[in-house]
């Protein structure tokens, strides 16, 4: 027998002893909108598409009845009309788009009104939606070189506009707590922080989390006629009784589940109560890209079923965001229909 004493962490990969039935939801009991993915080409680093296979894309959202899926890929200009033909216009209801913004104008004369025409022209070319990336807050500098928060009054407008124009600001700010904590020892996340260190935001000269929060809740506040959408689980997905406050306090505010079943489900009573509690702001989103086979019916057994402690990621065999399992929510069909397309069906028109 091999001599384990040294074993590397990154090599340990147990496999759970407890015996627990467990279930596969191919389909969700309802048919769903995925309002958070990415099908666009700025993030797959060769300038190709995310979904390479239009065809095959469509034919794995009919095998789990994904009605549309959200593309937070369109950036502007140019590059938003591609997104759109390639998707929206070629297949009519099956794909929504969302612009971005420019937002190293803000370091322009005019900056701000060029951002406001910026989106007034994706408006008209056809987005969707408004994503505002983690990069505002944690990036983009103005005329004076400091960092530019959600909250800073210099981007009212833009946030006015997104309102009067009926586009929906689907905003991620900050990253998991984790990521602003030391990265030592103690840090729950550090093997994800030792392969990806510039996800690693406890650096100088960058706001705290709290800041980033703050700057959220200001940015929602002061823009009632705004619709905003959390990333994220409200982008705190560690702290549910600040995401429920934030739904209590802000009518405009509503919250994706995208990317964090590793957080929810460790805490599936809390997380439970916070779809019961508010079953018109939560919205179905995944944030899983490229898809994979696994990615829908993994989301359908979490929010349907009561099975306990199972993989949130079942094709790593190390879990990617926590050594940890989750277990599910067992969500009745009320809340179900309205959080797997209700509520999208009725923000995004």
């Amino acid at each position: 027998m091999p001599d384990l004493h040294d074993l590397r962490l990154s090599d340990y990969a147990p496999r759970p002893s407890v015996a627990i039935p467990g279930s596969r939801v191919p389909r969700p009991r309802y048919r769903c909108v995925d309002v958070h993915n990415h099908l666009g080409r700025w993030l797959t680093g060769d300038g190709g598409w995310m979904a390479p296979d239009v065809g095959r894309l469509l034919a794995l959202m009919d095998e789990h009845d994904v009605a549309a899926i959200v593309n937070l890929d369109g950036m502007w200009g140019e590059e938003l009309s591609a997104n759109l033909d390639r998707y929206d216009h070629a297949h009519p209801g099956r794909f929504l788009t969302f612009c971005q913004l420019d937002w190293g104008l803000l370091r322009e004369r005019d900056g701000v009104g060029r951002l406001v025409s910026s989106l007034e022209d994706s408006r008209a070319r056809g987005a969707r939606g408004l994503k505002v990336w983690k990069m505002l807050g944690l990036h983009h500098t103005g005329p004076d070189g400091r960092l530019v928060l959600p909250d800073d009054p210099r981007l009212a407008p833009v946030f006015a506009a997104a309102g009067d124009l009926g586009l929906p600001v689907l905003i991620h700010t900050a990253d998991p707590v984790a990521f602003f904590h030391p990265a030592d020892r103690h840090n729950e996340r550090l093997e994800e922080l030792l392969a990806h260190p510039d996800w690693h935001f406890g650096r100088p000269g960058l706001p705290s989390f709290p800041r980033l929060m703050d700057a959220l809740e200001g940015l929602v506040a002061a823009h009632p006629r705004t619709v905003f959408i959390g990333a994220h689980v409200g982008c705190y997905a560690e702290d549910l009784r600040w995401v429920s406050r934030m739904l209590d306090e802000h009518p405009n505010f509503h919250i994706d589940i995208a990317g964090r079943l590793a957080e929810l489900g460790r805490r599936p009573r809390a997380a439970r109560t916070l779809f019961t509690r508010h079953p018109d702001r939560v919205l179905f989103g995944t944030d899983a890209f490229p898809l994979s086979a696994s990615s829908y019916p993994t989301h359908y057994r979490f929010l349907e079923t009561a099975d306990e402690h199972f993989p949130y990621a079942p094709d790593e065999e190390i879990p990617p965001q926590g050594r940890w399992a989750i277990s599910a929510l067992d969500l009745p069909d009320d809340v179900l229909e309205k959080v797997y397309s209700g509520n999208a069906l009725r923000l995004l028109r």
